[in-house]
């Protein structure tokens, strides 16, 4: 735990796969903050980490959202996407707004819009439009898809050498969700960031069968890309217990993708954290052992 006396920086989603590299790095840098999780007795493991104070809040419940934001200035905000998504995260806007936070940092989505077909974008958009309502500032990472979604397909990469997706021919300009995190924690510790909305990509745009040469060249073994029907996909996503609702919006992602509109190539990891963005050829050396 920190001596530094009370933190003013909230992070939610803390134990998922972007929370868990965004306080690591936070820890790294010496930054004293909360994170909120829903069971403290079950989160015990992250308290090793140097600056954590972990805080018992819960997306659903009001009462314990102004519990967790009370003192707090800058609150990074990250749900579950699900159904609910929305609502929660209308829930804690409005719990940050009455506890005086200044700053939001908002873990959005690449095109978000509140007349997209897509149920995510829609969402988000709709959350975008409440912050900046609020009054906060904020900052609003915009990702493209998440090169570590991938590791959702590592069982069939293993044992089969090969993945599938409703994906076509489109271009994708993937990105690693450690340069997510990486974006995220400057926003939250340094000026310079209020009011701005970021397009996160990776360095290239790439098709699935480019990702499927570039699994083969890293893996040293042939892996495929099997281009597949959206009927097919969502069959697969409920098979390994995706519930409908996010099969549903994956496949509008992916009609989206489909379309070219997430082919562009941004530089702002770059700009914002003075690294260059991993390329895909990285995030598969880094995680080869899952794949292998």
């Amino acid at each position: 735990m920190s001596t530094q006396g009370p933190a003013t920086i909230l992070i939610t989603g803390a134990t998922g796969n972007i929370g868990k590299e965004l306080i690591n790095l936070l820890s790294a840098k010496g930054i004293s903050y909360n994170a909120m999780v829903r069971s403290i007795e079950r989160a015990k493991e992250l308290e090793v980490l140097p600056g954590i104070t972990l805080v018992q809040g819960n997306f659903d419940d009001e009462v314990s959202l102004d519990k967790a934001l009370r003192g707090i200035e800058k609150a990074f905000l990250l749900t579950n996407s699900s159904e609910h998504a929305e609502e929660q995260q209308l829930r804690f806007v409005n719990a940050a707004k009455r506890a005086g936070v200044k700053h939001i940092v908002k873990l959005s989505q690449w095109a978000a819009d509140v007349s997209s077909p897509v149920r995510f974008l829609r969402y988000h958009a709709a959350v975008e439009a409440a912050i900046t309502a609020a009054g906060m500032t904020y900052t609003f990472l915009r990702p493209n898809l998440f090169m570590q979604g991938l590791l959702g397909f590592k069982e069939v990469i293993r044992s089969e050498h090969k993945f599938f997706a409703a994906a076509g021919e489109a271009r994708i300009s993937l990105i690693d969700i450690r340069d997510i995190a990486a974006v995220a924690a400057v926003a939250l510790t340094a000026d310079g960031h209020e009011n701005k909305v970021y397009d996160l990509t990776g360095p290239e745009s790439l098709t699935h069968q480019q990702l499927a040469t570039t699994f083969s060249q890293v893996l040293a073994h042939p892996i495929h890309f099997i281009n597949v029907p959206e009927e097919d996909m969502k069959n697969a996503l409920l098979g390994v217990g995706f519930p409908e609702w996010q099969a549903d919006g994956l496949l509008e992602d992916y009609a989206h993708y489909r379309l070219n509109e997430a082919a562009a190539v941004t530089d702002i990891v770059q700009d914002v954290t003075g690294e260059k963005a991993r390329t895909f050829s990285q995030f598969v050396t880094d995680y080869a052992s899952l794949f292998k």
